[in-house]
């Protein structure tokens, strides 16, 4: 005779089973969920949500997992939860902006631009070496400490670069702007890493010039990568009716609220994106990780087309250099 508590033999190992794969699918899920929703509302929230966010790519895993264990679980109401994650997760994946810029009319000019975080200074060597090689119009260095603004100015012809404007800081603090194009100063973005701007004349047409490199978004710092993106934000909005470019190392991605402010401020264009790499990898390249994201970029106004992006590996720095090869068109 059994008791009013007791069960019947094998009913508790029956019911653990089910539990445990249905838990950890509700788990996953609520993850995937909370960053996606962020996502959907067109914010980057508190940490964790902004970290999580530069690999919103790789949701689709512990969304997949969810998916599997829900149905190991027969919870019909996971799958369904399942379901709609992975096909908003797939949404947001897609390149974020057109295809085009729109640009038409002959083309007055052609401009190639390298962006590179040399990473305190330690990839200044492969830089040099780069420049040297692919000869870009305009190279924008980040992260460039005082043996870095030494060595730019010492082996780097001033014949081939007589234009520079150079922020000499140590660390991650120093940055510079090396131009073959004539160059006069235009300020600079206030930020705890120098973000210089500079006017260049392109076949007789002014080009505003920005250097971006905001903090990243570190756990405690997310207040600051706000506002020092908003600020960068601020400076596309106000350059929005001239052709410009702003390029560097930006520690956001697409998949960002406040990455996707600056170009939707300024009018502006991701190039990667144009040239079909908007999910090309930039950082970090330094070690092996699937989880990489691509948080260097070059943007670019409607006057411009991309005939091409290329991601070159540089040593001794946890970022690929980024060289875009740009035409800018007389009829905007």
């Amino acid at each position: 005779m059994r008791g009013p508590l007791s069960r019947r033999p094998g009913h508790e190992r029956a019911a653990v089973p089910r539990n445990v794969p249905l838990g950890a699918a509700a788990l996953l899920l609520t993850c995937v969920s909370l960053v996606i929703g962020f996502r959907a509302a067109d914010a980057d929230g508190p940490t964790p949500v902004p970290q999580a966010l530069a690999f919103l790519p790789w949701l689709l895993v512990p969304g997949a997992a969810g998916l599997g264990l829900a149905a190991l679980a027969r919870w019909r109401g996971g799958l369904v939860w399942a379901a709609v994650a992975l096909a908003m997760t797939v949404w947001f994946v897609r390149p974020y902006g057109p295809g085009s810029t729109g640009a038409h009319g002959p083309v007055a000019a052609r401009l190639d631009v390298l962006t590179s975080n040399v990473e305190f200074g330690g990839a200044t060597d492969a830089l040099i070496t780069t420049v040297r090689h692919e000869r870009p119009d305009v190279v924008f260095v980040q992260e460039c400490d005082f043996a870095c603004a030494d060595a730019l100015a010492a082996r780097v012809p001033a014949a081939s670069y007589p234009y520079r404007d150079v922020v000499r800081l140590d660390g991650s603090l120093g940055s510079a702007i090396l131009s073959r194009l004539p160059l006069r100063p235009a300020g600079r973005v206030g930020g705890t890493m120098a973000m210089p701007g500079a006017v260049a004349v392109v076949a007789g047409r002014e080009v505003r010039l920005q250097l971006a490199h905001p903090m990243p978004p570190v756990p405690g710092g997310v207040s600051v990568w706000r506002r020092e993106l908003g600020r960068i934000r601020d400076l596309a909005a106000a350059v929005r009716e001239r052709p410009a470019v702003v390029a560097g190392d930006f520690n956001a991605s697409q998949d960002h609220a406040a990455f996707r402010a600056v170009l939707d401020a300024g009018a502006l264009h991701d190039s990667a994106r144009l040239a079909g790499s908007s999910r090309t990898y930039s950082w970090p390249a330094d070690r092996a990780t699937p989880l990489r994201t691509q948080i260097d970029h070059v943007l670019v106004s409607e006057e411009f087309s991309v005939r091409s992006a290329r991601f070159l590996r540089l040593a001794a720095t946890d970022h690929r250099a980024l060289l875009v090869a740009l035409e800018l068109h007389d009829g905007g």
